[in-house]
């Protein structure tokens, strides 16, 4: 299986396209800070992912990459609150992207506490 077969990649890479689509829509004045922001955390989560499934056949890594996915997860979730507070998207968009950033979550955490199913070897 290669890393572009987790469902968890696809999901957190078709959020991050959503994202880029969506933030090309913000301020101009937000361009380095909110826009470059939100695109970079939500891009980081399929990019560490990848590294985590590469890394696999070093338990440690694979779990440190996978929390360091989750966390740029997280941090995405706080950055589409500022959009939404700044009016830069309506509720329904909002709530459009958390509902997938959380499944993209549980699925990242599915990983994480099922490590086996993904090639990686008990300590």
């Amino acid at each position: 299986m290669r890393f572009q077969d987790l469902l968890a990649y696809k999901k957190s890479f078709a959020l991050a396209m959503k994202i880029f689509e969506i933030t090309k829509a913000f301020p101009k004045e937000e361009t380095y800070s909110l826009t470059d922001q939100i695109r970079r955390s939500s891009r980081s989560v399929p990019v560490t992912m990848a590294e985590a499934y590469r890394k696999r056949i070093y338990p440690k890594h694979f779990y440190s990459k996978l929390t360091d996915s989750d966390g740029e997860n997280s941090e995405t979730q706080v950055w589409l609150e500022f959009a939404l507070s700044c009016k830069y998207i309506s509720v329904d968009i909002y709530q459009e992207l958390i509902s997938e950033s959380i499944e993209v979550g549980k699925l990242v955490n599915y990983m994480i506490l099922n490590p086996e199913k993904f090639g990686v070897k008990k300590e």
